[in-house]
């Protein structure tokens, strides 16, 4: 190949493109004089003369004697030709030349062939050495007389240029970070495509080929992390100790990760997976950037942009440092080594230029130093540079030698930050000096030259050449907030290695137990207190309540406590090392303690307390002899240690900048060192030195603990440095009495001073008995509250008020009311976001939830102890009511007229309950415990009405009102109201206990007590504890009464509720109760029955009250049909979750699965309780099917000329069978319950017909039309259709019972009814449902009457199916163990295997092979008419199947067969006719605009109840497929505007680009059923067909719905993870009622 700046011959051969049309034959074949005279006036060479005729020719022609041009202009007086003489031709002695002669202007002119260059002499010829000019050869280059030869690393190869090489393998990538993502672009092409989003701030960045890892740095995070190459599979690699990792390296031969780190001044290496991790290089190091790797030749090198900016190098174990570059640098950035090259190239973006060198330094060059605003990050490929470019924003790329052909890769970035090319050859294989074995080494085996050298971790001393200690014998523990560290006394480099850790927010205390290598720290952002293994395994929270601010720990690694101070509560506690037996030691007169430490072998405790009069203190170690021993000359005394040895107290006061110590008691008080102690914080003692923290000089230093003198700096730099210990395995024994069995302590052994040496002591609100060893029980006299997230106790037992919580394990999310049963001694509380009411004990065992039904937000709760009951207030279904202790027989006592209950109390003596009411209306109630005798006590003056308690003792009501600021009280009629306490900011739950008044408050998160008969004396109880709801005072020594409804129950058979004149006898929700009025029946005897996704549920239609009662069935998912066999009591739905069908009971016992397999969208249900046969319809597979009872003889009755199957219905008594299809041509239709005799019956004016029942005792049909909006009826025969109600908003099921229609409504959320034979008096039975589906009405008088399937299954071996005037046995589609006969009565013997045996089996659709020739006379004329039935009318669903079916009784003859034949085949066609004609006219009435705004889509199951909308269009093919998002759980969240359900996708986002997936999904029928896929956009909603969209149909979709779905709004816009900034804050909005809260 010839380049652009040469010709061609015909020969191949390649000549200087000047030589064209230079009159001579330069090619030997004289094509490059070819034509010539067709090249128009060329622009001639530098080396050529423009003859007058527009000729070129060579410079040396001129003036030779000779007329080259044609028009002898070359030889012209006008070009200076001179007479040529003898002497200076080269014709003779070659003129003297040593090569090459020409005649120029008629003088000789020397030249030397391709490869020499002429001598000074200008007739000599010397050889041109190629390979001494730079990048002549891209990479390596053989010089020879008169020639050369490049050629090419291992891994590439010559490109046919014979100079450049190009490397083997795939195109190269450009991977680089943008801060907020990682992206790839492919140089030559620009594609750009996304590796790895949603990230925070990544930096540096590397990859490993070979194992297909992509790692990066985030600084935001301080997190190292990796991915596959794909994206997937982002895991973190170093997630601790990282402060600025600016640079990262991959060293793929040998497996390791090194990284630079401009915080900490360090450069580390790990393992791949971040273990072993080691500081490599720490000392002359500021601020260390890029990095890069020879793995092949054993080295790593740097940039460092620190004071003294350089580029240096060393092995990659450390050995061997050297400086590269240490002049004319600034800001050294990128970084990358050109490996076929040998050359390094680096960025300086204060400079602006772009530099290489050798890898030794030598041979520096500045390749380009203009265009360059801020250059980052750089790589290197072939012959090309890359680098990315801050202030640009791109990416650019360059020649390597020449720095010329600069190109923008890509512009416009984020902030594209490090840089790497993705090619096998910039990994090229090397020897792997560790081998296989890893060098035989422990841990870390480093490249060091050609040989390698073992390594430890940080830390981790080195017992022999290749093998490490297993663990740490002493090192410097201290804290950094964030962050907790130690520093290795095990090794010299003293390097602070960070323990991992999770959420460490701001610890500040420390201390550790070598016993069992635990280290322990307070948190001061999350109140706790946590341990781990020193190397951070086994990470546990052992104190996480009640703390405030927990500043000092210390460890009696003698008893194995726990001692704290908290500057908070004001208090210094011990528990045991888990946490556990948790008690308060001294709580008064302490005024911000802070730092404490113990010495087990006096028995005493020490802490300094930097309030307002500083001091240092000490007690007992059970807080005996309590005593000040530094009073004097202290200001903020911080850190405390003590030397056991010569019994001395240091200390460390930050005010006085001093560090000090004395006696143990006080005495022979000096300082060792009072100067250049800015700031000390932590101080500890370990050997001959102590050692302290610095919060000014950010330092940790230690000097002589005699004499603080040889003062040392072991760590600078270091920010937020918090206290220090030394971790070591030689603390003194000490013998102690409680190591004997626990001191006989009950629970708490402490050491104190002798005599005595221990005492016992009991958890906090518990008291010690009299013995003065054994504890309690438990709490007598408490307060017990609500805190959102977890139950609390504070003891009225003890002199001072400490919350402890109660130890429940499970999880709270947001409970409000709370109650007590002293008897039990548990606590009740409710949950208003799990919407259960659960109970305990008050040591937090039996953890059990009594009610998780049907409850909504339930405000208020109260145990009545005498009666053995428990009441509620739910403010979301606007009820009050009653059950047993355990949940069971739960009665609705009031339920009208309620608009937002919540606080509730009992008087059990008087038999009245109080309740408050913060409706719109607020009030006050009163009532009997059995909801009877009702009256409004207080109505005005009132507005958060939240607390109630009630005072026996001097009978009185108290309240407490947020929005009034006042606490109340008045007489139990209401009467004498007066004012308590006033102002008081938001009080929430209110309780009383002997003289006093207590409550909770929002605003303040304080608990409060007052008198309660003046409300004067108010104190605080407890501060600090959000989420505070309701509160109880108990007392467990008070008597608790007497039971109005004594031992007995009262004679009642269920619920004895007190009232004020005795008690009354009651019965659970919709149960009557009997005439004698003590006993009520086991259920209702009529009531509704429906299904709500994740439940199923009743009414009864009994009682008046209409509450829903959960029936419970365990697992239920999204279910949406129902309906009840009378005869088992047992009620069938389906799940189309799971999609089965299944029975239980009503008491949700005996959950089976009656049909578990071949089922997709079963809409319809329906039970034939007479040949006890179980219908349903499967949208899915468009088919109608049926199966025995339990699930058994499964067949097949209808798969023909089925669209959208839905509701079913049976009429055993009439053999008939009912459905609803909505689908493309929308109709109701009737066959006989064999599917045989099939009938359109309605299919003209109806939209989506959904809901289907049947009135047996008026025999009509009547159906709910969720497009048009409404119900209507026909007899059974189609006929006397009318319009019952015309306007209901989005109909789903319906039943009827009586003179009532009820059906379900997914607009209004509710259960509505009208009279059946005017449609009028419209009632409401139920409101706020959510996810409302399938209705039945189960009664006595609903199924009844039976046909000849009722006795002995019609004498039918499986199947038995009535039809209008007799009946039919079927054999179902898969064969059973029993021989199937078609002959009522006649049990044929069980099949041989062989002959006709094979054939036995009766397959759906085809007429069966039976084995009885008496059967081949049952057939009926209309099994012949479905023999001639047509393909057209079989598409049409006009002909009648016998489904396999042989009647019972014989048929009519042949020749009537044939005449009903032919009447039918004239009816077919006029049904046709007319059908299309009603179709289009069908179609022009669903396209009016008017309709539009007012009915909804077709309805969706299985999507998430989000809104559904307006469909103003007729239903296209598109629509054909439902879009079903299968949910496994029962919580939906409906909102009030109409959706369009889409059949695959639904748009709701406003990102445009979202389109271009769009077009990319194909959806399959099945598919869309199982997995659907949702989007967002704020305007359109599309429903997919079957097939795929193309471009166009997603335009046309557009354009058509535009206009229709501008006005939907969507409840709430889900949360969108985009770009983000690099910092940002949220705001909170504040609420603006306590409603909102």
């Amino acid at each position: 190949m010839c380049t652009a700046e040469q010709f061609r011959c015909h020969s191949g051969r390649c000549v200087r493109l000047s030589w064209r049309c230079d009159g001579e034959d330069d090619c030997a074949d004289n094509s490059d004089e070819e034509n010539c005279e067709n090249t128009g006036s060329p622009q001639c060479a530098l080396d050529q003369f423009l003859c007058w005729n527009g000729r070129c020719i060579g410079q040396r022609k001129l003036c030779n004697g000779v007329n080259d041009c044609g028009d002898n202009s070359d030889e012209s007086p006008q070009q200076n030709c001179r007479p040529r003489t003898g002497e200076e031709n080269c014709n003779v002695n070659n003129g003297g030349c040593a090569q090459k002669c020409q005649m120029v202007r008629g003088a000789v002119q020397c030249t030397c062939h391709t490869g020499y260059r002429l001598t000074e002499d200008g007739h000599t010829c010397q050889d041109v050495n190629e390979c001494a000019e730079e990048g002549y050869c891209s990479q390596g280059c053989t010089n020879s007389e008169g020639a050369f030869q490049c050629w090419c690393e291992t891994g590439y190869e010559l490109r046919p240029d014979r100079r450049s090489c190009k490397a083997l393998g795939p195109e190269p990538v450009l991977l680089f970070a943008n801060r907020i993502d990682i992206r790839q672009v492919l140089p030559h092409r620009s594609e750009y495509t996304l590796l790895l989003n949603n990230l925070e701030n990544a930096i540096a960045l590397d990859f490993h080929h070979r194992r297909e890892l992509v790692f990066w740095s985030d600084v935001t995070l301080d997190r190292i992390l990796r991915a596959n190459l794909n994206g997937s599979n982002v895991e973190e690699v170093v997630s601790t100790g990282l402060e600025s990792p600016g640079g990262l390296a991959v060293d793929w031969v040998h497996d390791k990760l090194y990284w630079t780190d401009s915080g900490t001044s360090r450069i580390e290496v790990a393992n791949l997976d971040g273990a072993h991790r080691k500081v490599l290089l720490w000392q002359n190091l500021e601020k260390p950037r890029a990095i890069a790797l020879h793995p092949m030749e054993g080295t790593i090198y740097w940039t460092d942009w620190g004071n003294t900016p350089r580029i240096e190098a060393s092995s990659m174990d450390g050995s061997g440092r050297r400086i590269i570059a240490d002049t004319h640098l600034f800001w050294p950035n990128g970084l990358t080594i050109d490996y076929a090259g040998r050359r390094m190239y680096w960025v300086d973006a204060k400079h602006h230029v772009i530099e290489r060198a050798n890898l030794d330094g030598s041979h520096r060059k500045a390749v380009i130093s203009q265009g360059l605003p801020h250059p980052f990050a750089i790589t290197v490929f072939e012959d090309s540079l890359y680098w990315t470019d801050w202030h640009t924003k791109s990416i650019n790329s360059a020649n390597k030698f020449t720095g010329k052909n600069q190109e923008i890769i890509r512009n416009k970035l984020h902030f594209p930050m490090d840089i790497h090319t993705l090619h096998p050859q910039r990994q090229p294989a090397g020897k792997n000096r560790c081998g296989d074995n890893n060098g035989g080494c422990t841990h870390l085996c480093l490249p060091s030259g050609q040989n390698y050298t073992c390594a430890c971790p940080t830390g981790f001393r080195k017992i022999s050449s290749h093998a490490c200690a297993q663990s740490l014998d002493k090192f410097l523990l201290f804290a950094r907030r964030m962050d907790i560290r130690r520093i290795s006394f095990d090794t010299e480099d003293l390097s602070d290695d960070v323990i991992p850790l999770a959420d460490v927010r701001s610890a500040v205390a420390l201390d550790w137990d070598s016993r069992d290598d635990h280290v322990y720290w307070t948190d001061v952002s999350t109140d706790t207190i946590s341990r781990a293994k020193w190397d951070g395994t086994g990470q546990e929270v052992v104190v996480d309540t009640s703390l405030e601010s927990p500043a000092g720990l210390a460890i009696d690694w003698v008893t194995n406590k726990l001692y704290w101070t908290d500057a908070g509560t004001d208090r210094i506690e011990v528990a045991n090392t888990d946490g556990s037996m948790r008690t308060v030691l001294i709580w008064e007169n302490l005024d911000r303690p802070r730092d404490i430490v113990v010495e087990p072998m006096g028995g005493y405790m020490y802490w300094t307390d930097w309030g307002a009069s500083p001091k240092i203190e000490r007690a007992g170690m059970d807080a005996s002899g309590r005593q000040v021993i530094i009073s004097s000359n202290l200001t903020w005394p911080n850190g405390l240690a003590i030397d056991y040895g010569s019994q001395r107290l240091y200390w460390a006061d930050a005010g006085m900048k001093t560090i000090e110590f004395a006696g143990l008691d006080g005495s022979k008080r000096k300082v060792l060192i009072g100067s250049q102690l800015p700031h000390p914080f932590g101080l500890t003692l370990y050997g001959e030195r102590i050692y302290w923290t610095d919060w000014q000089t950010k330092s940790i230093q230690s000097a002589d603990r005699l004499t603080g003198l040889d003062r040392e700096t072991l760590q600078e730099n270091l920010e937020n440095l918090m206290d220090i210990h030394v971790f070591h395995r030689r603390r003194p024994p000490v013998s102690t009495p409680c190591a004997m069995e626990n001191g006989g302590c009950s629970h708490l052994c402490l050491r104190s001073p002798n005599p005595s040496g221990f005492s016992c002591t009991c958890p906090t609100g518990i008291n010690l008995l009299s013995d003065g060893k054994t504890c309690s029980p438990g709490m007598n006299s408490f307060l017990i509250f609500a805190r959102r997230i977890d139950i609390r106790m504070v003891s009225l037992d003890i002199p001072y008020f400490a919350d402890v919580v109660v130890p429940i394990n499970i999880t709270m999310k947001n409970t409000i009311a709370i109650g007590v049963d002293p008897q039990e001694g548990k606590v009740y509380w409710s949950d208003s976001t799990l919407h259960r009411i659960s109970r305990a004990n008050l040591d937090g065992s039996q953890h059990e939830d009594i009610i998780t039904t049907g409850l909504q937000t339930t405000d208020g709760l109260a145990v009545d102890a005498i009666g053995r009951k428990v009441y509620w207030t739910d403010t979301g279904t606007n009820r009050i009511e009653v059950g047993n202790l355990d949940g069971s027989m739960r009665k609705v006592l009031v339920w009208q007229n309620l608009d937002s209950p919540r606080a509730i109390v009992l008087y059990h003596e008087m038999g009245f309950m109080y309740w408050t009411d913060w409706g719109e209306n607020a009030k006050l109630e009163r009532s009997g415990m059995d909801g009877s005798d009702r009256v409004v006590l207080i109505n005005n003056n009132l507005g958060w009405p939240n607390g109630l308690t009630v005072d026996k003792a001097s009978s009185q009501l108290l309240w407490a009102d947020a929005h009034t600021e006042r606490i109340e009280a008045a007489d139990l009629n209401g009467a004498n109201r007066h004012t308590l306490v006033s102002p008081v900011q938001h009080p929430y739950g209110l309780t009383l206990l002997d003289s006093y008044i207590y409550w909770t408050d929002w605003q303040t998160r304080s608990i409060h007590r007052a008198d309660k008969g003046t409300g004067s004396n108010v104190i605080l109880v407890r501060s600090n504890l959000p989420g505070l709801m309701d509160m109880q005072a108990v007392d467990r020594a008070q008597p608790l009464g007497f039971n109005k409804c004594g031992s007995r129950n009262g004679g009642c058979s269920h619920l004895c509720l007190p009232r004020p004149s005795g008690f009354s006898c009651a019965c659970p929700t919709g149960i009557q109760l009997k005439g004698d009025g003590k006993t009520c029946d086991p259920s209702p005897e009529t009531y509704l029955l429906f299904s709500s996704r994740g439940s199923i549920r009743r009414i009864s239609l009994d009682t008046s009250d209409h509450t829903d009662v959960h029936v419970p069935v365990p697992e239920l998912n999204n279910v949406i049909s129902l309906d009840y066999d009378s005869v088992d009591g047992k009620v069938y739905y389906t799940d189309v979750f799971l999609d089965v069908i299944r029975r239980a009971d009503l008491n949700g016992s005996n959950m089976e699965t009656v049909i578990g397999r071949g089922l997709k969208t079963t809409d319809g249900l329906a039970v034939d309780w007479v040949a006890r046969n179980l219908y349903w319809t499967d949208t899915g597979r468009n088919t109608i099917e049926a199966s025995r009872l339990d699930g058994s003889c499964r067949k097949v009755l209808i798969n023909n000329s089925l669209d959208e199957p839905r509701a079913i219905a049976v009429f055993p008594r009439k053999g008939y069978l009912f459905w609803t299809d909505w689908g493309h041509i929308a109709k109701i239709e009737r066959a006989n319950l064999d599917g045989s005799e099939r009938k359109v019956l309605i299919n003209t004016d109806l939209g989506w017909p959904n809901g289907l029942t049947l009135d047996y005792d008026t025999r009509r049909i009547y159906w709910v039309d969720a497009h048009l909006d409404r119900i209507e009826s026909a007899d059974l025969n189609g006929k006397l259709r009318q319009v019952l109600v015309s306007h209901v908003s989005h109909p789903f099921a319906l039943t009827q019972q009586d003179r009532w229609i009820y059906w379900t409504d997914w607009q209004t959320k509710s259960i509505q009814r009208v009279d059946k034979y005017s449609g009028r008096n419209k009632e409401t039975v139920l409101a706020n449902v959510e996810g409302l589906m399938d209705i039945i009405v189960v009664s006595p008088q609903r199924q009844t009457g039976t046909n000849a399937c009722g006795v002995n299954n019609g004498g039918c071996t499986h199947l038995c199916f009535a039809r209008a005037s007799d009946f039919v046995c079927a054999c179902p589609d898969e064969p059973d163990s029993r021989p199937c006969s078609l002959v009522p009565g006649l049990v044929p013997p069980a099949p041989r295997a062989t002959g006709m045996s094979e054939k036995s089996p009766v397959l759906p659709n085809t007429p069966p092979t039976t084995l009885y020739s008496s059967t081949t006379r049952t057939r009926t004329s209309l099994e012949e008419v479905e023999g001639r039935c047509s393909e057209r009318d079989a598409r049409l669903g006009l002909c009648a199947r016998s489904n396999d079916a042989v009647p019972a009784a014989p048929g009519e003859g042949l020749h009537i067969s044939y005449a009903i034949g032919g009447l039918l085949s004239i009816l077919l066609i006029l049904v046709v006719i007319a059908a299309l004609m009603l179709y289009r006219h069908k179609k022009s009435k669903f396209t009016d605009p008017g309709m539009g705004n007012l009915t909804y889509s077709n309805p969706s199951y299985r999507t998430s109840t989000q809104e559904v909308k307006i469909e103003a269009i007729p239903k296209p093919a598109m629509y054909n497929q439902l879009c079903y998002k299968k949910e496994g759980g029962p919580d939906h969240n409906y909102t009030k505007e109409k959706i369009k359900i889409v059949e695959g996708i639904c748009l709701l986002s406003g990102d445009d680009a979202e389109w271009d997936d769009l077009k990319q999904l194909r959806s399959s029928r099945g598919g869309l059923l199982r997995d659907h896929v949702c989007m967002k956009t704020d305007t359109v909603s599309i429903q997919a067909s079957s097939g795929s969209l193309d471009d166009t149909e997603t335009e046309q979709l557009l354009q058509e719905e535009q206009s229709e779905c501008s006005s939907v709004h969507t409840a709430a816009t889900p949360e969108r993870r985009g770009s983000l900034p690099d910092t940002g804050w949220k705001h909170e909005r504040k609420l603006s009622s306590e409603s909102q809260v």
